[in-house]
């Protein structure tokens, strides 16, 4: 077997991982995998029978190796290029079960931003219920905050908030790689217009602004002129950048938290105002004077544009009268 790392397509439609990783260990290793490199997130793999190695498998990525070696519950992998040649597959734990994931030196930084989350409750709201969308994967929990979630398919976003039945907050959760496939496909414009049609909405970006700017597959400057044109159609609809998914997991909590308390605000506020307004309503359409009747020669213009028969002169008879208060009615 040569020393390549190979990356094939997954031929199993039904499969949630995308790639098949194959490494040069223990006669063929084989991990499906959600993506060709660690670049803004570590991948979750999962480790399955090199049986399941397509023959002939479509190819997608093909590199040398310059070293593939197990060390405890991780294999150091060191490919033969320039960039982006260092990895290491870990087996590990997540919530007591095994685990493996693929990370690069960039993205194991990031994991550890070196801050704790607060754990107080935001806008001092207990018991806050956040709606996740059906089709999103590996969601938010919001462990360590006073959240329930429950799942159902929104309109717009990835998390929102429903009070009486209605959206009035989302939250749309973005990778570096998806916000870029998405703002060169055009889908991103859609999403935004959406968004903008809620009372409250935001775009939350698992990474720095800063990574825009290290893209290698497409240009930083396209980019960074889509985003800014974005915010400049849809001001409503701000694009945070959070760093990494726990900062981006808190900023969604708080927001839709804000949001929460803003529409109890608002909701008092209506309640309040609701009966001085139909009052003032009610007062200046009593005392608005009635309004004054067309003359005769515009009511007989009017008649003769819509076809009906009128003398040049004299009175006009009643049914013509009726026809224009019936036409006019509103």
């Amino acid at each position: 077997m040569s020393v390549e790392l190979l990356i094939a397509r997954n031929p199993d439609p039904d499969s949630r991982l995308p790639y098949l990783l194959l490494l040069p260990l223990a006669g063929g290793m084989v991990f499906r995998t959600s993506g060709t490199w660690p670049r803004t997130n570590a991948l979750y793999c999962y480790p399955v029978s090199a049986d399941e190695w397509p023959d002939p498998p479509d190819i997608v990525e093909r590199t040398g190796l310059r070293s593939c070696v197990r060390r405890g519950a991780a294999i150091d992998l060191v490919l033969d290029r320039g960039r982006e040649n260092r990895s290491q597959i870990v087996f590990t734990k997540a919530r007591g079960r095994d685990a493996v994931f693929w990370q690069s030196p960039r993205t194991r930084k990031q994991a550890r931003p070196n801050v704790t989350t607060p754990t107080a409750r935001a806008a001092g709201i207990a018991g806050l219920e956040i709606v996740v969308d059906s089709h999103e994967q590996y969601a938010y929990r919001f462990g360590g905050q006073q959240v329930s979630t429950v799942k159902r398919a929104l309109p717009c976003g990835d998390y929102g908030l429903v009070v009486d039945g209605r959206l009035i907050a989302s939250v749309e959760r973005k990778s570096l790689a998806d916000l870029v496939a998405s703002l060169t496909s055009g889908k991103l414009r859609y999403a935004l217009a959406e968004l903008a049609a809620l009372p409250r909405a935001a775009v939350v970006v698992e990474d720095r602004y800063s990574q825009v700017f290290k893209l290698e597959r497409v240009r930083p400057a396209l980019v960074a002129d889509g985003l800014a044109e974005l915010q400049l159609r849809w001001p409503s609809v701000p694009v945070v950048f959070c760093e990494t998914r726990q900062l981006a997991e808190e900023w969604t909590y708080r927001f839709l938290a804000a949001a929460r308390a803003w529409a109890n605000t608002e909701i008092a506020a209506v309640e309040r105002l609701a009966p001085l307004a139909a009052a003032a309503a009610a007062t200046e359409l009593g005392q608005a004077p009635d309004a004054p009747e067309p003359t005769t020669a515009e009511v007989r213009a009017w008649a003769r544009a819509a076809g009906l028969a009128v003398p040049d002169r004299g009175k006009l008879r009643p049914e013509i009268w009726a026809a224009w208060r019936a036409a006019n009615r509103d």
